[in-house]
């Protein structure tokens, strides 16, 4: 996939609280707004509640549906 070079304004409030941000979750200002743009793009998920549409992309990508049930044995039957 190739990169483009784009120039934003944003407030310098904004951009101080963005920069801490990216920091604490190690990550860039350029990642952090090419996954937003790229959620605003994604087909179906305007199907989604506001709280579930929060909660996309959290969990590791190769995590699937088998670790969540072995989570739950581990939690509630050890």
């Amino acid at each position: 996939m190739a990169l483009t070079r784009l120039t934003l304004t944003v407030d310098e409030d904004v951009i101080r609280r963005v920069r801490a941000y990216c920091k604490a979750h190690n990550t860039s200002i350029s990642r952090l707004v090419n996954g937003f743009l790229a959620g605003l793009a994604a087909p179906g998920q305007q199907d989604l509640h506001p709280i579930v549409k929060r909660l996309v992309g959290i969990l590791p990508e190769d995590t699937d549906e088998s670790d969540y049930h072995r989570h739950l044995e581990d939690k509630y039957l050890s």
